[in-house]
């Protein structure tokens, strides 16, 4: 019975998130690892199908992830100062850095899904589920997600990597279907910044 209502809840999640023209959101990030600490950045988050997915940091100041649909841009210049990372979007399933992409296109194809509990997220009703890879190639050993009842998206999610990072990322002001400001998607990189492609 648990197992039917985690496979019910994940696909409504999915349906939910494969329908969405765009989606817009505040977000809170802790990266944590037993080796390097903790690293605390916010920001706003948009998303636009797969392959289009912006992160612009207000803390860090001026940082920013950016997929515009064929390249990864990668700007952090606390961590690596006069230089933007670019890369292609990653050849597998296309996603590249977009975590959301990863968890919520097609779970029950790539996922073991467990049902936790229920929680609540900033006075949001929440129902928590654990995601194990059940396919090779996945970027993360294992993802909690902490899903909203009345909407079926997520309002905070915790994978843990390879490398042993865990990244919570909570989300907040969620906007669905809103029109998105021309040039979201797009990263200029500032001047003076050499761009070092991958």
């Amino acid at each position: 019975m648990q197992a039917q209502r985690a496979d019910s809840i994940i696909e409504r999640t999915s349906a939910a998130y494969r329908q969405l023209r765009s989606l817009t959101a505040d977000f809170d990030q802790v990266i944590s690892n037993d080796m390097i600490g903790t690293y605390k950045s916010r920001g706003a988050l948009a998303q636009a199908g797969a392959a289009r997915l912006s992160m612009r940091f207000s803390d860090p100041a001026g940082e920013a992830i950016v997929i515009d649909g064929t390249s990864i841009w990668i700007y952090t210049p606390t961590t690596a100062p006069g230089q933007v990372l670019r890369a292609p979007i990653a050849r597998a399933a296309g996603y590249g850095a977009n975590l959301l992409a990863w968890l919520l296109d097609k779970p029950a194809e790539r996922y073991k899904v467990t049902l936790l509990r229920g929680d609540n997220v900033a006075g949001t009703p929440v129902d928590v589920l654990r995601l194990m890879p059940a396919v090779e190639g996945l970027p993360f050993t294992s993802a909690t997600l902490w899903l909203a009842t009345s909407d079926g998206l997520p309002r905070r999610i915790e994978v843990t990597e390879p490398s042993g990072n865990r990244r919570t990322l909570t989300l907040s002001n969620l906007q669905t279907n809103v029109a998105l400001p021309p040039g979201t998607f797009t990263f200029t990189p500032p001047k003076g910044v050499k761009v070092i492609d991958q």
